[in-house]
């Protein structure tokens, strides 16, 4: 962790992993390892953006390179592409269980009803498939991890409305599907009970589906962060993966708040000229999801079914880099404490 970051119900773990990315059929890196530690061969099929999106699969890259520590770690790294069929994603999971990598992980929601279906024919491959589609999975070798993403979106929203002084905050998903929707529809509900008067401008959406650009492309995430401040906002909150790149630097340009999503995105070199215009981020803890799972494989103590994420177990959060926050982290944090004790309920749909 660098020299005087914080963090806030969460603490963001682990240095960028020291793997070579791979395309499909790539190169395998080792961690090497010695004395009794187990050893272990991990197959990884990234998200759209992959290794270096500074977000939401390095997240899932520093949960390894966290395992690391206890085991002997062998894995081969695999990227999604935009727009690809499921049968691409099929084909890339039984790539890597064919090679004997167990076990396989799958980093979106995209990939559950693959890892369900290619589970099936690898019966003594255990499976995980980070943010499973409507937190579902099948099977006795798969597990879903999913997260109230709409809990963290609440505490940076909180933030957003008590910070901002024309009144006016904004929202940018990168794709228009219903894992997204909970991070608007947290994020306006947490602004409106900080402030009720705070003027929220309607959500932009990079993508629509089947065209996941908008988790990748941060020209995209530029535009749209212009039309925002355009419109007034000077805070705006991108849950858009790679794009929200775009998003974060066109608002720092601006000398206004952006708020990042899923790693602490104040400490990001991709964002380091803008860095003192990130107000906070919305932390998802992706790295501990990846490292209970693989630790349960290792130590044979896997189960299937699925897992949630949420604020009672420090699966998702806010980052207090910079310090921007050290005014009002006492209000935030007595947010996090009513919906952890259920006195308040953050909804799903905005």
């Amino acid at each position: 962790m660098r020299r005087g970051m914080k963090m806030s119900l969460v603490t963001v773990t682990g240095a960028a992993l020291l793997l070579s990315a791979a395309a499909c059929g790539g190169k395998e890196a080792s961690s090497g390892g010695e004395g009794d530690k187990k050893t272990l061969k991990v197959g990884l099929a990234f998200d759209i953006g992959g290794r270096g999106d500074q977000s939401f699969n390095d997240s899932a890259a520093a949960g390894l390179d966290r395992v690391k520590k206890d085991l002997n770690i062998t894995t081969e790294e695999i990227s999604a592409k935009p727009d690809e069929p499921d049968a691409d994603k099929e084909s890339r999971l039984r790539l890597l269980a064919n090679r004997g990598y167990n076990p396989v992980i799958g980093v979106g929601f995209a990939y559950t009803n693959s890892i369900i279906k290619v589970a099936k024919d690898f019966p003594n491959t255990k499976f995980l498939v980070v943010d499973a589609d409507q937190c579902k999975v099948e099977g006795n070798n798969v597990m879903g991890a999913c997260f109230s993403e709409e809990q963290g979106s609440y505490l940076v929203g909180a933030a957003a409305a008590l910070k901002s002084k024309t009144g006016t905050i904004g929202f940018i998903g990168g794709v228009n599907v219903p894992l997204i929707h909970k991070f608007q529809a947290g994020y306006e509900a947490g602004a409106k009970a900080a402030r009720p008067d705070i003027k929220i401008v309607p959500a932009k959406y990079l993508t629509q589906p089947p065209n996941f650009d908008g988790f990748k492309n941060p020209a995209l995430g530029n535009e749209a962060a212009k039309g925002q401040l355009d419109a007034g906002a000077d805070v705006i909150y991108h849950a858009a993966g790679g794009a929200g790149i775009g998003v974060i630097k066109t608002v720092g340009a601006a000398g206004k708040w952006a708020i990042g999503v899923d790693s602490d995105q104040y400490n990001q070199p991709a964002v380091a000229d803008v860095k003192d215009h990130i107000l906070t981020s919305m932390v998802k803890r992706v790295d501990v999801a990846v490292f209970d799972f693989v630790n349960s494989v290792a130590n044979n103590t896997f189960k299937p079914g699925t897992k949630k994420y949420d604020l009672t177990n420090d699966g998702v959060g806010y980052a207090t880099s910079g310090g921007q926050l050290d005014d009002i982290k006492a209000k935030l944090d007595a947010y996090a404490t009513d919906i952890k004790s259920g006195k308040i309920t953050v909804p799903v749909k905005p």
